[in-house]
């Protein structure tokens, strides 16, 4: 079950994150308001993974996915520019959050 608490974490977060993006430097209530509360809840269930995950894991799945999402969200939404580069690095993230979460084990 934890691992549904972490991921709503991340999808809260990437919520918050592109709204913040909508907010126009918080001048757009709505969006401004939808920052706020993603980022409430987001960091509530980061706390109740935070029950049974180690921290620096939990932290590095939390930023890392929520860093590719977001990566994603802007090239396919915002129009954002993408290169070989850039994919590779998001590969590189996401092999070491599968590292981590295999070292664990």
């Amino acid at each position: 079950m934890n691992w549904q608490y972490l991921l709503v974490a991340i999808i809260l977060d990437v919520a918050g994150t592109a709204s913040l993006k909508f907010s126009n430097g918080f001048t757009k209530i709505l969006p401004s308001m939808a920052v706020v509360i993603c980022y409430l809840l987001c960091f509530f269930f980061l706390g109740i993974a935070l029950k049974k995950w180690d921290t620096g894991i939990l932290y590095a799945v939390w930023s890392g996915l929520g860093t590719v999402m977001m990566v994603t969200i802007g090239v396919l939404f915002f129009k954002e520019e993408i290169d070989i580069i850039k994919i590779g690095c998001i590969l590189l993230i996401l092999i070491g959050v599968l590292g981590l979460n295999l070292a664990k084990t």
